[in-house]
């Protein structure tokens, strides 16, 4: 074996490339783009094993374009000032396609110094990037650009992979292999999605297990091999922000099965910290006045699952998605907070009223500070009815009560004080 397994199986057709249904199927809009040999300028988004690299192979292999590669790690202007060069010589004359790898690492000038060449068709870009392009790319590189999300690889899908590798691995090492459909289950599903990493689980697996002219591939050895963990996760990257997107939808749309199996992605890649803290804010964000007890509770099961640390911590967080989850939701405390942010956003903050001001000094009273103001406690139900908002934002209403039975019965208790004032 003298090349990773991966790159001897690189599919050379579309047809063979594993998953990517939603762009590479027949009708589809990339499927459409290679099909016509039209190929303009495109970003391919997403993780690693996903296809990215083998596609843009592919659509390289069926263009007369000459074929450049980059990788934007290691690459530097003069790279590209190279390639342009190249564009007045016999190779470039029907202009050139540009494979760049890992586009986001490269700085806004290496970026713009591709702007003309793309702009005008002299250099056909195909930029691959794990990371997020409306983040990581500039706007006037990412506006000439189409850009194709490529997803997780199914492990269903991951799975014709695996074994299509065992059967050329067979029969480029005249070895019979023995992997039950079981274990090349566990392969797909342990890859994290990653078409790559299952290829080299199973050439790392055959390596391990050949044993003269027969290999037998069993679960023990698989589990051996994959025991560092399932999940693609990266804690400063997009799916880290996914995860924790999904954990608070979840929660808010009271489904309590889906909350708890994000919660365990997340603790499954060792990620204490996140959850606690997505929780700490759900508890107001989303639950709020519905169930004010809710922020008190969760702290003090964040709390407790911080001193326990994992694995224990699993108990009482998952305590918590629950509580969440079966519990009254209510936004109108962030909808009230942030309504009054974008008040003064848009109109300023205002003068204090003098009667609020602090009158607690010599000389306040010369000021006028501190003069007409209502000690509520003075009055009926503690309540005088005076309007404490500067001018300018008089009549602003930044608080609507919520649909639920603790609000309904505070917002009663409100009319019941304005109607006893009146």
């Amino acid at each position: 074996m003298t090349s990773p397994l991966a790159d001897r199986l690189r599919p050379t057709g579309i047809e063979d490339v594993v998953g990517q249904h939603h762009l590479l199927d027949e009708g589809k809009a990339l499927r459409k783009l290679i099909d016509s040999g039209n190929i303009p300028n495109m970003i391919f988004y997403g993780p690693s094993g996903t296809g990215k690299t083998t596609v843009a192979s592919i659509i390289a292999a069926r263009t007369d374009r000459k074929l450049y590669k980059l990788n934007g790690t290691n690459m530097s202007v003069s790279d590209i000032r190279d390639i342009i060069d190249s564009l007045n010589g016999f190779d470039g004359q029907s202009g050139v396609l540009l494979y760049l790898d890992e586009i986001q690492y490269l700085n806004k000038k290496q970026q713009q110094s591709l702007l003309q060449y793309i702009e005008n068709g002299d250099i056909t870009l195909i930029a691959s990037t794990t990371d997020n392009p409306y983040f990581y790319i500039y706007n006037a590189v990412l506006s000439r650009c189409t850009v194709f999300e490529f997803k997780p690889v199914l492990a269903e899908d991951i799975k014709s992979a695996v074994k299509r590798a065992f059967k050329k691995l067979s029969e480029s090492e005249n070895t019979d292999i023995e992997c039950s459909d079981e274990v090349c289950g566990k392969i797909s599903i342990a890859s994290g999605n990653d078409v790559r990493r299952a290829l080299n689980i199973c050439e790392v697996a055959f390596l391990t297990a050949k044993n003269g002219e027969k290999a037998v591939i069993t679960a023990e050895i698989v589990d051996e091999l994959i025991s560092s963990g399932l999940m693609r996760y990266d804690r400063a990257d997009d799916e880290h922000y996914n995860i924790l997107s999904a954990f608070q939808k979840s929660i808010r749309g009271s489904d309590e099965n889906a909350a708890l199996h994000y919660l365990a992605r997340l603790l499954e890649a060792g990620d204490l910290i996140s959850p606690i803290r997505r929780l700490l804010v759900i508890a107001s964000e989303d639950i709020g006045l519905a169930y004010p007890m809710a922020a008190g509770i969760v702290k003090s099961l964040c709390d407790s699952a911080e001193k326990l640390g994992l694995p224990e911590a699993r108990i009482p967080l998952a305590e918590a998605v629950i509580l969440l989850c079966t519990s009254p939701k209510s936004n109108s405390a962030i909808s009230a907070i942030d309504s009054a942010m974008e008040a003064i956003r848009a109109k300023g903050a205002g003068d204090i009223p003098d009667f609020l001001k602090d009158s607690h000094y010599s000389g306040a009273t010369k000021l006028g500070h501190g003069e007409g103001y209502i000690y509520s406690h003075l009055c009926k139900n503690a309540y005088s009815g005076q309007k404490y908002l500067p001018e300018i934002h008089k009549g602003d209403v930044y608080y609507s009560f919520g649909d639920n039975k603790t609000e309904a019965a505070a917002l009663a208790y409100r009319k019941m004080l304005e109607e006893e004032k009146e």
